[in-house]
């Protein structure tokens, strides 16, 4: 069972808890949850798909739980997203109807009814658990390269995923989950909130990712496990109350981008704890993780969960060595990939083979123990300059243990000579010529910054991800 925390005979058998969910001050047992969230599935059960305006608050909770209980697909809607991305959701979706909440303004495709979560409704109905393969979410990417992707995720790749993660994380029923992410992506919704109430771990929701938040869940519900992006973390090394009330935790969890060494470091130094960091996508949920009980080094995101092979491949298709150095294209096979995007047969194509194989479009190194560490994405983050291969993040990393540096973020220019020139932005009071040559005796001289820029701040998505296209548009 998908939901297996919200199983009524598990319920029923003493596995509830008042505060099993908490989220926006409201607090629900298992068996409210159970409840409530049937009475969606009862409102919901003859729909094909249904857009949730995914905001922090019960009521998003309770849509895409009643739909997962139901077997309705849900199409989890960013509540702070552009009109025009908004339409381009909807319209490409197909959704027939905004269940639960609904943005204040709607015209044009926008116009669907509006079926309400009441939250104090019960029902009591057993509906027989979807078949594994049937779709769960639809969730749309960023954009990065064009307009949103539709991805469709059954329920078997999330129910599989989650179980990986248990494993790796040593994740039980015992933890008390805390994250203050978007209930629109795969961190704060697959990950977050369909893994507590898989494996039956009280959930708590901080509303905002921020330090007070994570600090007053520790020590108010004791939270036992911590996830958050790396401009959470970074936020709450610059805290120090707030790390040092994470020091009771069991596991600090990072991703959705790189982790800054320094923030890794900071993280150890302030709670105890060396933060786990994993990889994954969408299209594939998660694939590498550090392990709770294995080497947490820090830049490097771990190895592959059970089940999960990988491969590093060169721009020729030849096999790239496993040497801590070579950098190749990162393919991927797990048991969580995806059914495609939805009614995108080529752009399907392009990246998941007939092998089973997923293209990730980023590029990578592996050591010859296994362990993982993503440079970036290939389009932006691998630097061809004067004859070299470059990774971006391996710069930035240099650049972010300098101690005038806060945030760097590195791009390939055109270069008439070099064919690409590198390019760093700097958020610190650093001299750039000091930067330079720092870097160039920290790696290799090639590899040093050409320019650096100073800026105040970087552009980033709702996850915390830079926008690199833009640096470019800067640069």
């Amino acid at each position: 069972m998908l939901l297996a925390s919200l199983n009524p005979a598990s319920v029923a058998a003493g596995a509830d808890r008042p505060d099993a969910v908490r989220i926006a001050g409201t607090s629900f047992s298992r068996g409210d949850l159970v409840g409530a969230a049937t009475s969606v599935a009862e409102r919901v059960g003859s729909a094909s798909l249904v857009a949730v305006l995914a905001t922090p608050a019960p009521a998003t909770v309770l849509a895409v739980a009643g739909c997962l209980i139901a077997g309705v697909p849900v199409v989890p809607v960013p509540a702070d997203v552009g009109a025009a991305e908004r339409r381009h959701i909807l319209t490409d979706s197909g959704a027939q109807a905004w269940l639960g909440e609904k943005p204040a303004e709607t015209e044009g495709a926008e116009d669907l009814p509006h079926i309400p979560v009441r939250l104090h409704a019960r029902s009591w109905h057993r509906y027989p658990e979807p078949a594994p393969d049937s779709t769960a979410l639809i969730i749309y990417t960023s954009g990065t390269t064009g307009l949103p992707k539709g991805v469709i995720v059954s329920r078997r790749a999330i129910a599989a995923n989650i179980d990986m993660l248990a494993e790796a994380w040593q994740w039980t029923s015992e933890d008390t989950l805390v994250h203050g992410l978007p209930l629109y992506h795969v961190h704060g919704l697959v990950l977050g909130l369909l893994g507590s109430l898989r494996i039956g771990s009280r959930f708590v929701h901080t509303g905002k990712p921020n330090p007070a938040g994570y600090a007053q869940a520790a020590n108010e519900f004791g939270g036992s496990l911590f996830f958050g992006v790396p401009t959470v973390w970074s936020r709450i090394v610059d805290d120090d109350a707030a790390a040092r009330a994470l020091t009771g935790a069991r596991l600090l969890v990072s991703g959705s981008a790189p982790l800054p060494v320094p923030v890794f470091d900071g993280l150890a130094a302030l709670s105890g704890h060396r933060p786990v960091e994993r990889y994954g996508s969408t299209e594939s949920l998660i694939t590498l993780s550090t392990q709770a009980d294995g080497e947490r080094r820090p830049g490097w995101v771990g190895m592959p969960l059970a089940g999960v092979q990988t491969r590093l491949v060169s721009e020729h298709g030849d096999e790239v060595p496993h040497d801590g150095e070579a950098i190749g294209q990162l393919h991927i096979q797990s048991p969580a990939m995806f059914d495609g995007y939805l009614n995108r047969a080529e752009a399907t194509a392009e990246v998941l083979g007939s092998d089973g194989w997923y293209r990730t479009g980023d590029v990578a190194v592996i050591d010859g123990g296994g362990m993982h560490r993503i440079v970036g994405r290939e389009s932006v983050d691998l630097i061809k300059t004067g004859g070299f291969r470059v990774g971006a993040g391996e710069i930035e990393a240099v650049l972010q243990g300098h101690p005038g540096v806060r945030e760097a973020a590195v791009v390939g220019m055109p270069d008439d000579d070099l064919g690409q020139r590198i390019v760093a932005f700097v958020v610190g009071d650093a001299a750039p010529e000091d930067l330079i040559n720092y870097v160039a005796q920290q790696l290799s001289v090639h590899k040093r910054p050409r320019e650096v820029r100073l800026v105040e701040k970087l552009p980033r998505n709702s996850m915390g991800k830079v926008l690199k296209k833009e640096l470019s548009k800067w640069a």
